[in-house]
């Protein structure tokens, strides 16, 4: 048993603690890997890991929670016990995190009216519910029962989103009915307008902010009522979205003196330590003049790369840490090495087409419904319909649709849509010819909720309005929802159609098993699967050019890698190399 109290620092069990921590969240590492992240945290001299909890990935589905395999926190939290390290937890219902949806389940947006983040009571209800089950799991791991956990926050820059106070009264006053007794926080950007917005009553404000320390601070010190300073998300390098022209990379010289100047002044949460991997379709999206999807790796150029090697950040790091704590003597314990298992050719390949029922049982309606409508979360969705009562196609436009759209006429492409594209009508030159029983097919996919700001709410994916052909709603549709949660049921022996959304099927040996990257050159854009598990997309516009795939997923013996590609790029083969390649 312990305590741990805010007063004008930070004080365990009544002597002074300065938090020194690092950013890795369990949910983009697999589990085999978590004892390696935190060993190399502790030898760089943290005394802390902080991680968020995404309520998406542990209640996928109203009422069915999920806390087993990358999803056990209570064992990332024990192991980190047993390591000497203490823990901050921050189980909002939202997190931010360039993950999808901002942590928050897609599920939420099959209500009609559901409002996010406020005092609207379907919400709270919800989160009630997801608090009922999750905070009596957490509480055991309070440092005031024996476990390492000695803050929890509140929200997550709320600063940035609302100004409901009520909303956080209650986001507090739940979690303290549900057993959590350690100081609550909350983290904010550092802006005088965030800080007012996001302040609660009972809990220390902290900001987030990767520069000009000094300045930083001083705002926040107006706030603490002479608590302690600290910084919750020290940003030491930026995330990548599709086509942005290259990874980010932050500044070295000047984050090393942050962190010095940070040390000197109060506490730190370097955010990220190891980022980790978006894999499946977890990624998130932002959207300010345009959608912006992140991609899979979350390299972060964190202290830890993706596949956790230490880098020439983290030694600098340990050097300045060195000078306000004792950096201890750590022995690595996980043997991890990168292999490479060479070129392989598909040995299979299918369309979309021809395996669609297979995937998939279609549910009809006079009218388009999106996604959540249809207790689907993430992926594809297609919307099929017969042309009966059209001689040409000239124009279409499609009403509410997130995110990006192919649109075939007798399976043959007939064009692409994709964010503000599908605001506008699209007109062909010239007009499609159609045959009496001409189909329309339209596939869109979900390429990650937006986690920050007002668009949050309008996230609802595929196709929520209608569809306008030739100036009339087009009724009557025949609607697959495709998460590719099942790509076991995949008939390779079927036809494949060229030009067409297709899958492709590749085998491998594997004598020893090594972190290895999938290289998808010559491939347009999609997403992989590695023995059933979904590894994340590929889009041939980068940055990044490779897959990691992490050594606990591959198999002694033969290992299947299946590509769903949706362009009609196919190079006909991949590459497995030893090296990452970001951009």
């Amino acid at each position: 048993m312990g305590i741990f109290e805010i007063r004008d620092k930070f004080y365990l069990n009544n002597r002074p603690f300065q938090i020194i921590s690092g950013a890795i969240h369990y949910f983009r590492t697999v589990p085999e890997y978590w004892l390696d992240r935190l060993e190399k945290l502790k030898a760089m001299g943290c005394n802390t890991v902080e991680t968020y909890i995404p309520w998406n990935m542990h209640e996928p589905k109203k009422g069915e929670f999920r806390f087993d395999g990358m999803l056990d926190i209570g064992k990332f939290v024990r192991m980190a016990q047993e390591l000497g390290l203490y823990v901050i937890l921050r189980p909002s219902p939202y997190i931010c995190a360039e993950w999808e949806f901002g942590g928050l389940p897609a599920w939420l947006l099959a209500e009609d009216g559901m409002r996010l983040r406020v005092s609207c009571e379907p919400f709270l209800k919800h989160v009630r519910d997801y608090y009922k089950v999750l905070l009596p799991r957490l509480a055991p791991m309070q440092i005031t029962q024996g476990g390492p956990v000695i803050l929890m926050q509140v929200e997550n820059e709320y600063g940035y989103y609302a100004t409901d106070p009520d909303y956080l009264r209650m986001m507090r006053d739940i979690m303290r009915e549900y057993g959590i007794e350690v100081p609550f926080v909350t983290s904010d950007g550092p802006y005088a307008e965030s800080m007012n917005a996001g302040k609660l009553d009972g809990a220390l404000p902290t900001g987030n902010f990767g520069s000009r320390t000094d300045e930083r601070f001083s705002l926040l010190q107006r706030y603490t009522e002479g608590g302690p300073l600290m910084c919750t998300e020290f940003w030491v390098g930026w995330f990548d979205h599709w086509g942005n022209g290259g990874h980010k990379r932050g500044n070295l010289e000047e984050s090393a003196a942050d962190l010095d100047r940070m040390l000197a002044l109060g506490n730190v949460n370097i955010y990220m330590f190891e980022g980790g991997t978006n894999f499946g379709f977890m990624n998130g999206s932002n959207y300010y003049d345009e959608l912006t999807p992140d991609v899979t790796s979350y390299d972060y150029d964190a202290l830890l790369t993706e596949d956790g090697q230490i880098t020439e950040k983290y030694r600098r790091y340990q050097q300045i840490i060195a000078k306000y704590a004792e950096v201890p003597k750590v022995r690595l314990t996980t043997e991890i090495k990168r292999r490479s298992y060479g070129e392989l050719e598909a040995e299979a390949k299918v369309s979309l087409f021809s395996v669609l029922d297979d995937l998939s049982s279609p549910v009809e309606s006079p009218f388009t419904q999106p996604m959540e409508k249809l207790g689907q979360s993430y992926g594809y969705i297609l919307y099929r319909s017969p042309l009966a009562t059209e001689e040409k196609l000239e124009r279409i436009r499609l009403w509410r649709a997130n995110d990006r759209a192919h649109i075939f006429v007798d399976r043959k492409p007939a064009a692409v849509l994709y964010d503000r594209e599908l605001l506008e009508e699209r007109r062909f030159s010239p007009a499609i010819e159609l045959r009496q029983d001409s189909v329309l097919d339209i596939l869109v996919e979900n390429m990650g909720r937006v986690n920050f700001g007002p668009y949050m709410e309008l996230q609802q994916k595929g196709i929520a309005h209608c569809v306008q052909v030739n100036g009339h709603i087009r009724s009557g549709w025949q609607q697959y929802t495709l998460p590719l949660d099942n790509t076991e049921r995949i008939d390779f022996s079927k036809d494949y159609i060229e030009n067409t959304p297709a899958f492709y099927r590749f085998f491998f040996e594997v004598d020893e098993p090594g972190d290895t990257f999938l290289d998808f050159a010559g491939w347009g854009k999609g997403c992989a699967f590695l023995n059933g598990f979904h590894l994340g997309r590929f889009w041939e516009i980068g940055p990044q050019k490779r897959l990691y795939i992490p050594a606990p997923l591959l198999r002694r013996g033969k290992n299947e890698i299946i590509l769903f590609e949706t362009e009609g790029r196919a190079a006909g083969s991949i590459v497995l190399r030893d090296e990452p390649d970001i951009g």
